[in-house]
C-alpha cells in the first residue's frame, strides 16, 4: 500500500506570530518526527499547485475570498474571529493547502497511491462560507468533498473530523445535503467556548438531516469513551453510509497534553483511531482516505501523535 505525502515549505510562510498556537514549529516537529520514526522514507510526495480563486469559491463566497486576498495584501495582522493571525503571505499559503487537498484526492482516484497524509497549513475546519475562524482561512476538508462530488462524480463522500473543537464550518456547508456525510467527535459545547456548535441535536437541515452526526464528550474523556463512540456510533454510521471516500480532518489537540481542551487522548490513541477508519475504508470506498492536519499544539507531543496516525495510514 502507497502513502501519499502533501507538503511543501512554503507552509512554513504562514506567520501567525511568534506566540500564536498555530505556528510554523508544527510542520517541523511533525516532519521531524516522521522522519525520525522511519515513516517519511516510505511516502511518495506529490506534486501539486496553488489554488485558483475560482476553485477555493466552490465552497466559500467569492467575495470573501476577495477579502482575504485584499486583508493579506494590505497587511492586516488578523481576519475574522477566533485569534485567525495573517501575514502578506497567507492568501498563497493557504491556497497551496487547497491545492494540495485537491491534487491528493485526484491522485488517490486515479491509483496513484492508496491514501494520502497532507501536512499543511493553515487548517481550515472553522472556516465559514463567508468568515475566517479558529485560525482557518479556508475549509481544506470541504473543498475536498466538494471536489470529489463535482469533479470525480462521487455520490457519498464522508468525512470524519477527530479535532477536539467541532468543524462548524464543515457542518453548516453540508448540513442541508445528502451526498457528504459529517461525523464529528469533539468536546462538548460548552465544556470548550470556541466554537460554541455541535451538539448531539444537530443531526442536518431538510434533507440533509441524518447526515450530520454529532458525538460531543465530556470534559477528560480519553480513550475508553473514544472506543466506545466510536464502536457504538461513528464506525455504524458511516457502515449504513457507504462512503465512495473517506476524508479525515486529523486534529491532534484531543491530546492529554495539549492545553488548549480538556480531552485526554495519549499519542498511541491516534494509531488505532486511524486503524479503525482505514479498516472501515477498505471494507467500503477501497481503502480510498485522504486526511489533512487540523489542530494540535502541544509540541512536545504532537510529531508522535501524527507518526501513529500516518502509520495506521500506512498499515502498519
Amino acid at each position: 500500500m502507497s502513502l501519499g505525502l502533501i507538503y511543501d515549505r512554503r507552509f512554513l510562510d504562514h506567520n501567525t506570530g511568534d506566540v500564536h498556537p498555530e505556528r510554523p514549529e508544527r510542520l517541523r516537529v511533525i516532519l521531524e518526527a516522521l522522519d525520525g520514526a522511519g515513516l517519511l522514507d516510505r511516502m511518495v510526495r506529490l506534486p501539486f499547485r496553488q489554488a485558483t480563486a475560482e476553485e477555493i469559491a466552490r465552497v466559500h463566497e467569492p467575495a470573501y475570498v476577495d477579502l482575504v486576498q485584499m486583508a493579506c495584501d494590505e497587511g492586516f495582522t488578523s481576519i475574522g474571529c477566533g485569534g485567525t493571525g495573517i501575514c502578506g503571505k497567507s492568501y498563497d499559503v493557504a491556497a497551496l493547502a487547497v491545492g494540495g487537498m485537491l491534487a491528493a484526492c485526484d491522485a488517490v482516484m486515479a491509483g496513484e497511491v492508496s491514501r494520502v497524509f497532507c501536512a499543511v497549513r493553515p487548517p481550515g475546519h472553522h472556516a465559514e462560507a463567508d468568515r475566517a475562524m479558529g485560525f482557518c482561512l479556508f475549509n481544506n476538508v470541504a473543498l475536498a468533498a466538494e471536489y470529489l462530488v463535482g469533479r470525480h462524480g462521487l455520490e457519498r463522500v464522508a468525512i470524519v473530523d477527530v479535532d477536539v473543537h467541532h468543524g462548524n464550518g464543515t457542518q453548516h456547508l453540508f448540513e442541508s445535503r445528502r451526498d457528504v456525510l459529517y461525523v464529528s467527535l469533539h468536546e462538548r459545547p460548552g465544556s470548550l467556548p470556541f466554537p460554541g456548535t455541535g451538539k448531539a441535536t444537530e443531526q442536518g437541515i431538510g434533507e440533509g438531516r441524518g447526515y450530520t452526526l454529532n458525538v460531543p464528550l465530556s470534559r477528560a474523556a480519553g480513550e475508553g469513551e473514544y472506543r466506545a463512540a466510536m464502536a457504538e456510533e461513528v464506525l455504524p454510521a458511516l457502515e449504513q453510509f457507504r462512503p465512495q471516500f473517506l476524508l479525515v480532518s486529523a486534529g491532534f489537540d484531543a491530546l492529554w497534553s495539549d492545553g488548549i481542551a480538556h480531552l485526554c487522548l495519549e499519542p498511541e490513541s491516534f494509531g488505532w483511531i486511524t486503524r479503525e477508519l482505514v479498516g472501515l475504508a477498505e471494507r467500503q470506498c477501497q481503502g480510498r482516505v485522504v486526511s489533512v492536519l487540523e489542530g494540535g499544539y502541544c509540541l512536545d507531543h504532537l510529531g508522535q501523535a501524527v507518526a501513529e496516525h500516518v502509520a495506521g495510514l500506512q498499515g502498519t
